[in-house]
C-alpha cells in the first residue's frame, strides 16, 4: 500500500469517527452517569412493585444497575428515601400516606416526583349480598345498628362485627373511625395483601359476611360487586381537629382522604443520576392497564417481572422520548 493511500484510509477513519460522534450523542449521554444501583422500593402489595419492576425495567435497558430492597411504606418517606437505603419509591397514596409525605417534604431531602396517574380511594367495603341484612348501607350509619353489625360478625368478634384492615403499616385509623363513630366492630388487621384479598374470594365464593378495606386503582373492585361504605366526608380538619364533625371529642370521625398517587425521590438523584431521574419523573401509567396488568399477576398466575417486560416492550417508544 502506497503512502498516500495510508494517508487517504486514516483520513478517511478519522472523518468516519467524526460523522459517527455527531450521530450518536443520544447513546452517549443514555451512558449511566454513575454504576451505583438504583435502589427503587418494594412493598406489600402488587401494583407498587409492578411499577417498581416497570421502572427498573426501563433504566436497566438504559444501562442503570437496579436494586429492588423491601421497604416499610410509610417510614420509608421519613428514613430509607433520606439516609440513603432508597433512590425512589412510586406509589405514596393520599388516602393514607398524607402526613407521612408532608414530613417527609420537611425535611428537604426527598422529592416529589409528581403523580402517577391513577386516583386514590381506600375505604370499607362490602358485598352486594349484605344489604339483606344491612339494607341502611352504604350509609355508614347502618353500621351502627347492633344487628347490623352481628351480621357481619365472626365467632371471634361476635356479637360485635368484624372490619378486616389493612396490614398494621399501611395504617388508615380504623382502629381510631371506630372508636370515634362508636361502631360496634371490631379492627382485624390482615397480615398481608395477599391474605386479606384470598379471604375476601373465599367469603364473596360463600356469600359469607365479610367487611373490609378495598382500595382503588385494583382489580377487586371491578370482579366483586360491591359498594364502600359512605362515611362522613374526609377534611383535614377531621384527623386534626376534635371538636370538628359528629363526634365532638375525638377525630378521625370521617371517612379517608381521597386524592392522587405520588412518587418521591432521594434529593440526589437528580444531580447523580440526571436521564434516570428524567424517567422516573415522566413515567405515569393508565388506571386500566394497571388495574388488568395486576390482575394478571394476582389472578392470572404471570410473574410481575414479565408484565412489566411486556409493558415495557409495547412502551418503547415513550420510555425512550423520556430519557431525552
Amino acid at each position: 500500500m502506497s503512502f498516500r493511500s495510508q494517508i487517504s484510509k486514516l483520513s478517511m477513519g478519522a472523518v468516519a469517527l467524526a460523522t459517527l460522534s455527531l450521530l450518536t450523542p443520544s447513546a452517549q449521554a443514555a451512558a449511566p452517569e454513575s454504576s451505583d444501583p438504583i435502589k427503587i422500593a418494594l412493598f406489600d402489595w402488587t401494583s407498587v412493585n409492578l411499577n417498581a419492576k416497570i421502572l427498573g425495567g426501563i433504566l436497566e435497558k438504559l444501562g442503570y444497575t437496579v436494586e429492588y430492597p423491601t421497604a416499610d411504606y410509610l417510614s420509608s418517606l421519613t428514613t430509607g428515601l433520606t439516609n440513603g437505603d432508597l433512590d425512589v419509591g412510586l406509589e405514596f397514596w393520599d388516602t393514607t400516606a398524607g402526613e407521612a409525605m408532608k414530613a417527609s417534604d420537611a425535611t428537604g431531602q426527598t422529592e416529589r416526583l409528581g403523580k402517577l396517574g391513577p386516583k386514590a380511594k381506600e375505604e370499607w367495603w362490602f358485598p352486594e349480598y349484605m344489604k339483606e341484612k344491612c339494607p341502611g348501607l352504604p350509609n355508614w350509619e347502618a353500621l351502627k345498628d347492633p344487628k347490623c353489625a352481628e351480621a357481619f360478625s365472626t365467632a371471634e368478634t361476635a356479637p360485635k362485627g368484624r372490619y378486616l384492615g389493612g396490614p398494621v403499616t399501611w395504617e388508615g385509623f380504623d382502629d381510631e373511625r371506630v372508636e370515634a363513630l362508636k361502631l360496634p366492630f371490631t379492627v382485624i388487621h390482615a397480615g398481608t395483601d395477599a391474605a386479606m384479598f384470598a379471604e375476601l374470594e373465599s367469603a364473596y365464593q360463600r356469600k359469607a359476611p365479610i367487611m373490609l378495606w378495598i382500595y382503588s386503582p385494583h382489580w377487586a373492585p371491578a370482579k366483586y360487586k360491591g359498594e364502600w361504605v359512605q362515611f362522613p366526608e374526609y377534611t383535614p380538619e377531621c384527623y386534626n381537629d376534635p371538636k370538628w364533625g359528629v363526634n365532638p371529642d375525638a377525630k378521625y370521625d370521617c371517612g379517608k382522604p381521597h386524592g392522587e398517587i405520588w412518587k418521591y425521590s432521594w434529593s440526589g438523584m437528580k444531580d447523580k443520576w440526571p436521564v434516570a431521574y428524567k424517567v422516573a419523573k415522566a413515567y405515569t401509567i393508565d388506571t386500566d392497564e394497571l388495574n388488568k396488568m395486576s390482575g394478571d399477576i394476582d389472578l392470572g398466575g404471570k410473574t410481575p417481572e414479565d408484565v412489566a417486560a411486556a409493558w415495557i416492550a409495547a412502551h418503547e417508544a415513550d420510555w425512550k422520548a423520556w430519557a431525552q
